[in-house]
């Protein structure tokens, strides 16, 4: 008897034609092969471009009643360094306040009578505040900063001023690190927790929920009752409003009594910010179920916008390290503004007035990405 085709153990025909379906298959799911691509080549830009662990020309302001060509020497000195970029000359107040908005990284105080005491050889202090709710992104600026006080006025202390080279440094720093004195990076890390995770669940489950009734066959039966669309995204982001707030409800109650992380703002408040993000997590799920049309082209998807979420949005590294590009997409993305906002409320007692720049972008973020959600489940709907 002679064997056909499938009796042999290997075909390599029908290898090649199962081949050829599958490549086929992969052509047909655009998305799928689009996603292929996408992924790899967004984590090479990001790591290869937008990540940078010391960050430069850091927003700093300065008090200087005191403003003689001394003090203006220092700040010049201060500049130079490359790590910080002096924005302003503020009052005392109006750095402090710079500081709590997180406008500023740091503020060089010196006292009125600075060079009076400078020049009698007493050695002043100048006073450096620092915003330690993101520890990582200071450390550098002041490693260098260290070194100031025996190199600042070389240029200056000649003639008469000369004696005062030859003790100690002419002058003295005095670091204070706001809001993490003691530099703990588990202020900065668990708190931020609050938004990675609701991104990373919330996003995945409200984009299935859609494609899994589109897989089922029931999305048909959605559609042919008079519910309307923008009826239908509240009725499927409800529940996972609950949800959202239970699971941070769980990191809040780990960080307070696990790593001892304080709360000096208000509860509501936090509260309140909490649902104008997780809202606008979950449209961005809503717009992906209708763009998706299996769970795997919606868990890709998720892969996809959580990736920048997480790498730009000052979570793992220093926000104002990045490009102006990359600081560009991460305003866009309402985490960054939701990690400003509750290390704001937690570490520094931020008030809704000092968070509002920071609620703003989320909630005009939620109305732009709910009207296009709509608009396509609309056009599903047709």
């Amino acid at each position: 008897m002679h064997k056909t085709i499938t009796d042999k153990p290997l075909s390599w025909r029908r290898i090649w034609a199962v081949l050829r379906k599958e490549f086929v298959q992969i052509k047909r799911d655009r998305l799928t092969l689009a996603m292929l691509v996408a992924i790899p080549l967004l984590q090479l830009v990001m790591f290869g471009y937008a990540i940078n662990g010391d960050p430069k020309h850091l927003p700093t302001v300065v008090v200087a009643p005191d403003a003689s060509p001394m003090v203006r020497s220092i700040i010049r000195a201060v500049e130079n360094t490359g790590y910080f970029n002096v924005e302003a000359i503020v009052t005392e107040q109006e750095a402090e306040r710079w500081l709590a908005e997180g406008d500023a990284q740091f503020a060089l105080v010196f006292p009125s009578d600075f060079t009076h005491k400078l020049m009698r050889g007493e050695r002043p202090a100048l006073a450096v505040y620092s915003d330690a709710s993101d520890p990582s992104t200071s450390g550098g600026a002041l490693a260098t900063l260290s070194l100031l006080p025996n190199i600042a006025l070389n240029a200056e202390l000649r003639g008469p001023l000369s004696r005062l080279q030859a003790g100690p440094a002419p002058f003295e720093l005095r670091i204070h690190r706001r809001y993490n004195a003691e530099g703990i990076t588990q202020y900065n890390i668990v708190p931020g927790l609050m938004g990675i995770i609701l991104v990373m669940t919330l996003v995945m489950m409200t984009a299935m929920a859609m494609t899994r009734e589109r897989e089922r066959g029931t999305l048909e039966n959605l559609l042919a009752t008079p519910v309307k669309p923008l009826e239908v995204m509240i009725g499927k982001i409800m529940p996972y409003v609950l949800i959202g707030y239970l699971q941070v409800l769980m990191v809040y109650i780990a960080s307070r009594w696990l790593f001892a992380i304080p709360m000096f703002g208000s509860h509501l408040l936090l509260t309140l910010t909490v649902l104008v993000f997780i809202i606008a997590t979950l449209v961005v799920g809503f717009l992906f179920s209708t763009i998706a049309r299996t769970q795997m082209q919606s868990t890709q998807m998720t892969i996809f916008y959580f990736l920048p979420n997480i790498l730009l949005s000052g979570f793992m590294f220093p926000f104002r390290g990045m490009p102006t590009w990359a600081q560009w997409v991460g305003e866009v993305m309402p985490i960054t503004h939701f990690l400003r906002v509750v290390r704001g409320i937690m570490l520094k007692g931020s008030t809704l007035v000092e968070i509002w720049p920071q609620l703003w972008p989320m909630a005009l973020f939620t109305l732009v990405v709910g009207t296009i959600a709509m608009l396509r489940y609309r056009q599903t709907l047709d």
